[in-house]
């Protein structure tokens, strides 16, 4: 691991810490021995390495890991999926950065533990950075956690096939309509079919959450990553064209008003400032507490395969 900004960094543990054969065997039975909600609530975050993990051994390893794994259903990054609710990691291109955000914060419900897996390393870069949520937040200007203190909305302009962003299907992984609005029925979020058959999410979610176990109180939400201030020049160059409001996603604070730029900049290096980069090795584990720790993505060259799954 290579630390930027901040002494906390994920446990290492490998065979020899574990006490087990350098293989998949050796670690399911490390994994089986271990109080794996015990070790997240203490470490945050685990990296797994020396079992020598492919992908033909990572689903077995993944159940143990993993109670339930979920379906990235209303996610909003682009993925493949590639097995049992099995995904490739966000699929944007390798020269951009990804911010620190826990996943699938802006929704109704969130996935509590991540798991990835390194299944081809980049040539140079593509560290998976990772940062404490309350070191974040206690970082923050006084002036930017005090404006989020009523919260986010977010808006999502999910196209039926063809347009910018994601479409609809993908984003709930149907073609039926009235299983989307079943599912929407149950998170708050207010929707609209429109009339080129496009779908509007708008939600109210917290800028700040409370660990479930800890008691501790994160960053916890993805402004940054909904605001054209976050997301590069190619979406602040749709932003000048087209209403903010129109683009695939968007944020604003909860009472409508809009977010500054400055304070998204902020946000945004704050969390890359503190991150702790993890750096790949082929076969590596990644375990993530995903309420007390935020992931991102550096920059890469060559070819790169993470793939990740989660539970609730």
């Amino acid at each position: 691991m290579t630390q930027t900004g901040t002494t906390w960094a994920p446990a290492l543990v490998g065979p020899a810490e574990a006490g087990v054969a350098a293989s998949p065997d050796g670690l399911a039975e490390y994994l089986r021995g271990t109080d794996l909600d015990d070790l997240l609530v203490r470490e945050k975050a685990v990296v797994l390495r020396g079992f020598s993990v492919t992908e033909d051994s990572y689903d077995g390893l993944a159940d143990l890991l993993l109670p339930e794994r979920l379906a990235y259903v209303h996610g909003n990054s682009p993925r493949t999926k590639v097995g049992r609710n099995l995904y490739t990691s966000t699929e944007y291109p390798a020269e951009y950065e990804i911010s620190m955000h826990n996943e699938m914060s802006y929704a109704s419900a969130w996935p509590s533990r991540i798991l990835f897996h390194c299944a081809i390393a980049a040539e140079t870069g593509g560290a998976t950075p990772v940062v404490d949520g309350r070191l974040w937040l206690d970082s923050l200007d006084a002036e930017v956690r005090e404006a989020f203190a009523g919260g986010v909305r977010y808006t999502q302009n999910l196209h039926d096939g063809v347009g910018f962003g994601k479409s609809w299907q993908a984003t709930f992984e149907t073609d039926d309509r009235t299983a989307v609005e079943e599912f929407l029925a149950g998170t708050g979020a207010d929707h609209e079919w429109r009339a080129d058959g496009s779908l509007r999410v708008s939600l109210l979610r917290p800028a700040t959450l409370t660990h479930p176990v800890t008691g501790t109180e994160v960053w916890f939400n993805q402004a940054d990553q909904f605001h054209p201030a976050g997301l590069g020049e190619d979406t602040a160059a749709l932003a000048a064209v087209i209403p903010e409001d129109e683009l695939p996603q968007h944020a604003v604070f909860a009472d409508g008003s809009p977010i500054p730029d400055a304070y998204v900049r902020h946000i945004q290096e704050t969390g890359m400032r503190l991150a702790v980069d993890v750096d790949w090795q082929m076969g590596d584990l990644l375990f993530v507490d995903n309420v007390a720790v935020a992931h991102g993505r550096r920059a890469y060259t060559g070819k790169r395969r993470i793939l990740v799954a989660m539970s609730g």
